[in-house]
């Protein structure tokens, strides 16, 4: 006896009909809505944290070791360059400039002398040259006297605002005491640092803005002088210089204050931040083309704002991305452009 054979299945009408309705659903492209990526206005802002440091600063200190016999100057006042801060006792001073001019008459007088008698052959030369010597020695000792007498009266270097007064008449002083301080701090320097990230963005000239706790409601503008030359290792910073102006003297060296660069030329390829995938530390994109075609796309990203992301490579202007839709989006697979966003160029803040 044959064995029985078993005939194929049949599927019922039913059935059949929903696998052709599946079928026809998993063929038709998936539905998204994309936008082309766009160069547009994309402000550069950097911040950092600085400190306020004066335009040119000095300790005042005398050149000599003398007793003050007077205080010209006032506690915070302005004075301009050259102006007489503390008076020394110049009594041994002036004695030593008159015993020098003494000495000089004399040596000029000899000199005179050594001149008549060289015209009447009557002096060997050598004697006239140590007469001549002795007169420019005689000279050269004067000026240092002179000088000595000068650095009896402490000036100021250059223009600026005394600080606090640390000697009182009768006290002495030398190289080694301060006698106060002389800060000019219009304009006023700021030192902060920014990411070396950011260095590309640091340039002389750029424009900053400056706040600081003791004004909150004023913003103080100026624009970056230098940037030095190195990068920190340890804090992967780096330094920039900024200078503004002081004129009504409220920032003092010292503060603390809060930097902020604007750079409003600033134009980048950016995409809506809903096309970004990540993918654990990589960023995708998944770009559509002309026919419908999905390709996942790796991209570097850059700065961010409310939704828009810089694009700083991967991408070409103009080049359609995903945002709506990625998790149906697959590479190779052809889908179906329901509508396309685009990205306004408002030249907002970054």
């Amino acid at each position: 006896m044959s064995p029985t054979r078993a005939r194929p299945r049949r599927l019922r009408p039913a059935a059949l009909f929903l696998a052709c309705i599946a079928l026809i659903a998993s063929s038709r492209p998936e539905p998204v809505i994309v936008a082309p990526a766009r160069v547009i206005s994309f402000p550069v802002t950097v911040e950092g944290l600085g400190t306020a440091r004066a335009n040119e600063a000095v300790e005042i200190r005398a050149k000599i070791s003398e007793r003050v016999t007077a205080v010209d100057f006032e506690e915070g006042h302005f004075v301009d360059a050259g102006t007489v801060l503390v008076e020394l006792d110049s009594t041994r001073a002036l004695a030593d400039v008159a015993a020098a001019r003494a000495r000089l008459v004399e040596s000029e007088s000899q000199l005179r002398r050594a001149d008549q008698l060289r015209e009447a052959q009557s002096l060997a030369q050598a004697e006239y040259d140590a007469r001549l010597a002795q007169r420019a020695s005689d000279r050269a000792a004067l000026a240092v006297a002179e000088s000595v007498l000068a650095d009896t009266q402490v000036r100021a270097p250059f223009e600026g605002r005394v600080g606090l007064r640390r000697v009182s008449i009768g006290s002495l002083v030398g190289p080694d005491v301060v006698i106060t301080t002389l800060d000019d701090t219009d304009p006023i320097k700021v030192d902060f640092d920014v990411p070396e990230t950011d260095l590309a963005r640091l340039s002389r000239g750029e424009p900053i803005s400056v706040h600081s706790a003791a004004w909150p409601e004023e913003t103080f503008r100026g624009e970056v002088a230098s940037v030095d030359t190195r990068v920190d290792p340890v804090s992967r910073t780096v330094t920039a210089r900024g200078v503004l102006p002081n004129r009504e003297g409220r920032l003092r060296p010292g503060m603390f204050l809060t930097v902020t660069l604007l750079r409003e030329d600033v134009r980048t390829l950016v995409v809506p931040e809903q096309a970004i995938v990540p993918d654990q530390s990589r960023q995708f994109v998944f770009v559509v083309d002309g026919e419908g075609r999905v390709e996942r796309r790796e991209v570097r990203t850059g700065r961010r704002r409310p939704g828009l992301v810089e694009v700083v490579s991967g991408l070409d202007p103009g080049e359609r991305v995903v945002v709506e839709g990625t998790q149906r989006a697959r590479p190779g697979a052809v889908v179906e452009i329901v509508e396309e966003q685009a990205i306004a160029d408002d030249g907002g803040g970054g």
